[in-house]
Protein backbone atom coordinates (compact mmCIF):
# COMPACT_ATOMS: atom_id res chain seq x y z
CA UNK A 1 0.00 0.00 0.00
CA UNK A 2 1.24 3.64 -0.98
CA UNK A 3 -0.62 5.11 2.94
CA UNK A 4 2.10 6.54 5.22
CA UNK A 5 3.72 3.79 7.60
CA UNK A 6 0.78 3.04 10.55
CA UNK A 7 -2.14 4.99 8.78
CA UNK A 8 -4.90 2.97 8.49
CA UNK A 9 -6.95 1.91 5.59
CA UNK A 10 -10.32 2.76 4.85
CA UNK A 11 -12.33 0.70 2.07
CA UNK A 12 -15.31 0.31 0.32
CA UNK A 13 -16.77 -3.25 -0.12
CA UNK A 14 -19.07 -3.45 -3.16
CA UNK A 15 -21.88 -5.68 -3.63
CA UNK A 16 -23.60 -7.05 -0.13
CA UNK A 17 -25.30 -10.87 -1.42
CA UNK A 18 -21.70 -12.51 -0.93
CA UNK A 19 -19.19 -9.66 0.25
CA UNK A 20 -21.82 -9.39 3.28
CA UNK A 21 -19.70 -12.27 4.89
CA UNK A 22 -16.49 -9.50 4.62
CA UNK A 23 -17.39 -5.71 5.25
CA UNK A 24 -17.24 -7.27 9.04
CA UNK A 25 -13.94 -8.77 8.59
CA UNK A 26 -12.77 -5.77 7.56
CA UNK A 27 -14.27 -3.50 9.82
CA UNK A 28 -12.82 -5.71 13.12
CA UNK A 29 -9.29 -5.59 11.82
CA UNK A 30 -7.12 -3.09 13.63
CA UNK A 31 -5.10 -1.86 10.11
CA UNK A 32 -8.89 -0.75 8.84
CA UNK A 33 -10.29 2.69 9.81
CA UNK A 34 -13.73 2.25 8.34
CA UNK A 35 -15.77 0.78 6.08
CA UNK A 36 -18.56 1.86 3.61
CA UNK A 37 -20.87 -0.40 1.77
CA UNK A 38 -22.42 -0.36 -1.65
CA UNK A 39 -25.43 -1.96 -3.09
CA UNK A 40 -27.72 -0.76 -5.72
CA UNK A 41 -30.31 -2.67 -4.03
CA UNK A 42 -31.48 0.35 -1.06
CA UNK A 43 -33.42 -2.31 0.90
CA UNK A 44 -30.89 -4.59 0.68
CA UNK A 45 -28.21 -2.15 2.08
CA UNK A 46 -30.31 0.10 4.48
CA UNK A 47 -31.13 -3.47 6.37
CA UNK A 48 -27.18 -4.24 6.24
CA UNK A 49 -25.98 -1.35 7.37
CA UNK A 50 -28.50 -0.80 10.50
CA UNK A 51 -27.61 -4.96 11.42
CA UNK A 52 -24.03 -4.36 11.44
CA UNK A 53 -23.94 -0.63 12.44
CA UNK A 54 -22.27 0.85 8.81
CA UNK A 55 -22.93 4.37 8.02
CA UNK A 56 -21.06 4.83 5.20
CA UNK A 57 -23.52 3.66 2.52
CA UNK A 58 -23.62 4.12 -1.19
CA UNK A 59 -26.35 2.53 -3.89
CA UNK A 60 -24.10 3.88 -6.72
CA UNK A 61 -20.05 2.83 -7.20
CA UNK A 62 -19.57 5.80 -9.05
CA UNK A 63 -20.09 7.64 -5.77
CA UNK A 64 -17.38 6.02 -4.09
CA UNK A 65 -14.64 6.46 -7.09
CA UNK A 66 -15.87 10.14 -6.89
CA UNK A 67 -14.79 10.13 -3.39
CA UNK A 68 -11.32 10.71 -1.61
CA UNK A 69 -12.99 8.96 1.73
CA UNK A 70 -11.45 5.56 0.42
CA UNK A 71 -8.26 4.17 -0.13
CA UNK A 72 -9.44 0.89 -1.41
CA UNK A 73 -12.23 -1.15 -2.86
CA UNK A 74 -12.92 -4.85 -2.80
CA UNK A 75 -15.30 -5.43 -5.70
CA UNK A 76 -17.80 -8.36 -4.65
CA UNK A 77 -20.21 -7.50 -7.86
CA UNK A 78 -21.25 -10.33 -10.57
CA UNK A 79 -19.44 -11.60 -12.91
CA UNK A 80 -20.21 -9.79 -16.15
CA UNK A 81 -19.14 -6.34 -13.60
CA UNK A 82 -15.48 -6.96 -12.47
CA UNK A 83 -13.05 -6.25 -15.24
CA UNK A 84 -15.33 -2.82 -16.32
CA UNK A 85 -15.57 -2.08 -12.16
CA UNK A 86 -11.97 -3.52 -11.60
CA UNK A 87 -10.25 -0.39 -13.87
CA UNK A 88 -13.16 2.00 -13.28
CA UNK A 89 -11.54 1.44 -9.70
CA UNK A 90 -7.68 1.72 -10.49
CA UNK A 91 -8.23 4.86 -12.70
CA UNK A 92 -9.75 6.35 -9.88
CA UNK A 93 -6.43 6.20 -8.20
CA UNK A 94 -7.34 3.76 -5.78
CA UNK A 95 -6.83 -0.33 -4.42
CA UNK A 96 -8.69 -2.76 -6.11
CA UNK A 97 -9.65 -6.47 -4.89
CA UNK A 98 -11.94 -8.33 -6.99
CA UNK A 99 -13.60 -11.55 -6.18
CA UNK A 100 -12.93 -14.18 -8.72
CA UNK A 101 -12.87 -14.76 -12.02
CA UNK A 102 -11.08 -11.56 -12.87
CA UNK A 103 -12.70 -11.56 -16.16
CA UNK A 104 -13.87 -13.77 -18.43
CA UNK A 105 -11.77 -12.42 -21.91
CA UNK A 106 -8.17 -11.80 -22.77
CA UNK A 107 -8.84 -8.67 -23.80
CA UNK A 108 -10.32 -7.52 -19.82
CA UNK A 109 -7.29 -9.47 -18.21
CA UNK A 110 -5.16 -6.91 -20.23
CA UNK A 111 -7.25 -3.93 -20.34
CA UNK A 112 -6.66 -4.76 -15.56
CA UNK A 113 -3.21 -5.59 -16.01
CA UNK A 114 -2.96 -1.93 -17.97
CA UNK A 115 -4.70 0.29 -15.20
CA UNK A 116 -2.93 -1.37 -12.38
CA UNK A 117 0.52 -0.23 -14.30
CA UNK A 118 -1.26 2.75 -15.34
CA UNK A 119 -2.38 3.79 -11.77
CA UNK A 120 0.47 2.06 -9.65
CA UNK A 121 -1.71 0.84 -7.52
CA UNK A 122 -2.39 -2.32 -5.99
CA UNK A 123 -5.04 -5.07 -7.74
CA UNK A 124 -5.77 -8.18 -6.06
CA UNK A 125 -8.23 -11.18 -7.47
CA UNK A 126 -9.64 -12.48 -4.10
CA UNK A 127 -9.71 -16.28 -3.99
CA UNK A 128 -11.51 -17.49 -1.11
CA UNK A 129 -11.51 -20.60 -1.45
CA UNK A 130 -7.58 -20.75 0.12
CA UNK A 131 -8.82 -19.90 3.41
CA UNK A 132 -11.86 -22.19 3.75
CA UNK A 133 -11.28 -24.28 7.07
CA UNK A 134 -10.88 -27.35 4.64
CA UNK A 135 -7.95 -26.29 3.20
CA UNK A 136 -6.11 -25.09 5.94
CA UNK A 137 -6.85 -28.67 7.52
CA UNK A 138 -5.27 -30.57 4.28
CA UNK A 139 -2.85 -27.57 4.26
CA UNK A 140 -1.45 -28.49 7.76
CA UNK A 141 -1.75 -32.47 6.71
CA UNK A 142 0.63 -31.68 4.04
CA UNK A 143 3.24 -29.37 6.43
CA UNK A 144 3.09 -32.37 8.56
CA UNK A 145 4.40 -34.72 6.47
CA UNK A 146 0.87 -37.01 6.59
CA UNK A 147 0.54 -37.25 2.61
CA UNK A 148 3.69 -38.35 1.77
CA UNK A 149 5.70 -37.39 -1.36
CA UNK A 150 2.61 -35.33 -3.38
CA UNK A 151 2.92 -36.83 -7.36
CA UNK A 152 -0.49 -35.94 -8.18
CA UNK A 153 -3.01 -33.35 -7.66
CA UNK A 154 -6.50 -33.25 -8.78
CA UNK A 155 -9.83 -30.58 -7.72
CA UNK A 156 -13.02 -30.68 -7.92
CA UNK A 157 -15.65 -27.84 -6.99
CA UNK A 158 -19.36 -28.61 -6.54
CA UNK A 159 -21.86 -25.86 -5.29
CA UNK A 160 -25.65 -25.48 -4.90
CA UNK A 161 -26.45 -23.33 -7.27
CA UNK A 162 -30.46 -22.78 -6.62
CA UNK A 163 -31.55 -19.20 -6.81
CA UNK A 164 -28.29 -18.63 -8.10
CA UNK A 165 -28.60 -15.03 -10.95
CA UNK A 166 -29.58 -16.60 -14.52
CA UNK A 167 -25.38 -15.87 -15.87
CA UNK A 168 -24.26 -18.41 -13.84
CA UNK A 169 -26.75 -21.14 -15.84
CA UNK A 170 -24.74 -22.45 -18.60
CA UNK A 171 -21.47 -20.52 -17.44
CA UNK A 172 -18.42 -21.83 -19.01
CA UNK A 173 -16.33 -23.95 -16.61
CA UNK A 174 -12.98 -22.29 -17.43
CA UNK A 175 -14.46 -19.09 -16.36
CA UNK A 176 -14.69 -20.07 -12.91
CA UNK A 177 -11.85 -22.77 -12.14
CA UNK A 178 -10.41 -21.08 -9.39
CA UNK A 179 -11.87 -23.08 -6.66
CA UNK A 180 -10.87 -26.17 -7.87
CA UNK A 181 -7.81 -25.20 -9.24
CA UNK A 182 -6.10 -22.55 -6.87
CA UNK A 183 -5.90 -24.75 -3.65
CA UNK A 184 -3.97 -26.97 -6.02
CA UNK A 185 -1.29 -24.57 -6.50
CA UNK A 186 -1.05 -22.91 -3.31
CA UNK A 187 -0.36 -26.27 -1.45
CA UNK A 188 2.12 -27.31 -4.00
CA UNK A 189 3.27 -23.60 -3.88
CA UNK A 190 3.54 -23.66 -7.76
CA UNK A 191 2.20 -21.56 -10.40
CA UNK A 192 0.41 -22.35 -13.77
CA UNK A 193 2.19 -22.58 -16.76
CA UNK A 194 -0.70 -24.16 -18.79
CA UNK A 195 -4.00 -25.64 -19.28
CA UNK A 196 -5.91 -27.78 -21.21
CA UNK A 197 -9.17 -27.27 -21.55
CA UNK A 198 -11.63 -30.79 -22.30
CA UNK A 199 -15.52 -30.20 -23.43
CA UNK A 200 -17.43 -32.82 -22.83
CA UNK A 201 -20.73 -32.95 -25.00
CA UNK A 202 -23.92 -34.14 -24.59
CA UNK A 203 -25.10 -37.17 -27.02
CA UNK A 204 -28.85 -36.55 -28.63
CA UNK A 205 -30.31 -40.31 -29.43
CA UNK A 206 -32.30 -39.73 -32.49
Amino acid sequence: MDNKKNKKIRISVVGLRFGGAFAPIYHAHPDVEYVGICDTNAELLNQYGDKFGFTRRHTDLEEILQSDEYDAVHLVSPIPHHAQQSIAVLNSGKHCACTVPMATTIEDIHGIITAQKQSKKNYMMMETTVYTYQYLFAKEMFEKGEFGRVQFLRGAHYQNMDNWPSYWMGLPPMHYATHAVAPLLAIANARATRFIALVQGLCKRN
